[in-house]
């Protein structure tokens, strides 16, 4: 007997219906089990566990043969995903399951040897697709179902065995399907490695200019010698952004579903993802790849913060592939196989000593470095890259007295208000242009038509450009940083003193 069941495969960040075809063939002598298909070992090895699954579950598994085929044929197949829709199929083909029931249904777990059924990564994505196709329901294991119900208008049936599936489809003990309702939209807590603004002694320029790259989405670099507290100022960021949209989390909530880096018992992101990898990480781990090409670094700080601490001991060459993430706001891994493209619309924040000493420029020690150890620490950052990031600004010492000072500053939920007014601001003028959402994803021509200027800001604008021998991409980074300022201020037009501000976050040359 042959028969069809749906299943779901994840390429990159998507997902494709796959249709697990079995046939069974009860006359035959020799019992044989095959799974054809372009199938990896884990799916090749799901042979056992539906085997076990089946007879552990106190169903029947006739020693005939039986032949799998995942279909398209052509892709290839990975991860113990079709699991329970091969169990499903096997059950159908020997006359234990009722066929209608699996109509416009899609099947996606792992199954354990006892028949319990568990976690896939992935579930978000594969459900979306199972939706797009125009599918009525899907059945997931039950920890999977909170993720895959926020995908509305498809019918979530949470799964606990393989057991308790086939009484569901006989109509014996109907599960309940799992309701949006139910689940928890409670605010998560704040990760622990967020700071807040008001424990931050002195810093006020770095303050603000972390606010303006909040503000805008700007990329930031700072500079300064050890203990200065730029690694503290970079940890204080997340509580400035502002808060996730609901698009915006589902878009995060996907990357982290295919990455199976969800937090426990949260299937919804609600914080900003925050990316502190070490300088010793690979090309592959900033901007993703590998036989099965997972999201990098780039790719998990979507909509959120890609902080690179020491970024000078970095490999250059890895440094070097930021540049076009950061221009496109996407990334594109080409393999043998084929091309997958992952967003990657992040906040840079760049932090690394002037020298190798880390102490030159700083008026209370000196600095051993010859001026050629510090043109070649300083190079490792490359003049493309360094004209990619919009805001420079130096970390100096903190004096004893701000250290033991009791005032305390504004708190990070002060600045984040402002932050959300000006983001707000920017919602507004992009209302009905896609794919804007900050100041700093405007191209040229959004440029030309949001960025408006005062008579004298237009005439500080030209000084600055031709004195500082500015590049056409830094002077348009110049005014999407002056329009950001600007909204900060709650003003419509780009006036002087906004394009003053903006023009002294541009680099100076250190030695």
């Amino acid at each position: 007997m042959l028969t069809t069941v749906c299943a779901c495969a994840l390429v990159g960040l998507d997902g494709y219906i796959i249709q697990v075809e079995t046939d069974f063939n009860p006359r035959a002598q020799i019992p044989m089990f095959t799974i054809v298909g372009l199938p990896d070992s884990a799916v090749k090895e799901s042979r056992e566990r539906v085997r076990a699954a089946i007879k552990n579950s106190g169903l029947a598994f006739p020693n005939k043969v039986y032949v799998t085929n995942l279909s398209p044929a052509d892709m290839p197949k990975h991860g113990p995903v079709y699991d329970l829709a091969i169990s499903v199929g096997v059950l159908a083909a020997t006359d234990q399951i009722p066929m209608p029931a699996l109509e416009k249904s899609v099947f996606i777990g792992e199954l354990s040897l006892d028949g319990s059924v568990r976690h896939v990564k992935g579930v978000m994505p594969m459900v979306y697709a199972a939706y797009q196709a125009g599918f009525e329901r899907v059945y997931v294991a039950a920890e999977d179902a909170p993720q895959a119900s926020l995908v509305n208008g498809i019918e979530v049936i949470p799964v606990n065995t393989l057991a308790q599936l086939v009484e569901h489809l006989y109509g014996m003990d109907p599960i309940v399907p799992f309701l949006p309702d139910s689940l928890s939209v409670m605010e998560t807590p704040a990760p622990g490695e967020f700071v807040d603004y008001c424990a931050i002694r002195g810093q006020e320029l770095a303050k603000r200019a972390l606010e303006i790259a909040a503000g805008g989405n700007h990329n930031i670099r700072l500079i300064g010698p050890p203990g200065t507290g730029k690694t503290l100022l970079a940890r204080s960021i997340p509580g400035i952004l502002p808060r996730l949209t609901f698009e915006e989390a589902l878009e995060v909530t996907r990357i982290y579903s295919v990455a199976d880096m969800l937090p426990s018992g949260h299937p919804l992101m609600q914080h900003r993802p925050f990316r502190a990898p070490h300088y010793t990480i690979s090309q592959p781990g900033i901007v993703g790849g590998g036989t099965l090409p997972r999201p990098g670094e780039v790719t998990l700080a979507h909509r959120g913060v890609l902080f690179l601490d020491e970024c000078t001991e970095l490999n250059p060459r890895t440094l070097e592939v930021l540049r076009q993430p950061i221009e496109d706001k996407i990334v594109t891994i080409s393999r043998a196989r084929g091309t997958l493209t992952f967003p990657a619309n992040f906040l840079l924040v760049l932090a690394h000593n002037p020298c190798p000493c880390g102490n030159y420029g700083d008026p209370g020690k000196t600095c051993t470095c010859t001026p050629m150890m510090i043109t070649r620490y300083q190079s490792k950052l490359s003049g493309p890259l360094l004209d990619r990031v919009d805001i420079h600004v130096e970390v100096p010492r903190v004096d004893y007295d701000k250290l033991m000072g009791t005032a305390e500053g504004e708190s990070s939920e002060t600045i984040r208000n402002r932050v959300e007014a000006a983001r707000e601001r920017q919602r507004e003028r992009f209302k009905g242009v896609s794919g804007l959402y900050a100041n700093a994803d405007m191209q040229v021509g959004e440029i030309d038509r949001f960025c408006t200027l005062s008579r004298e800001a237009k005439q500080l604008l030209e000084i600055s450009v031709r004195r500082m021998q500015l590049s056409a991409r830094s002077y348009h980074r110049t005014l999407k940083l002056s329009r950001t300022i600007a909204d900060l201020a709650g003003a419509d037009i780009i006036e002087t003193p906004h394009i003053a501000e903006a023009i002294q976050y541009r680099p100076r040359q250190m030695i």
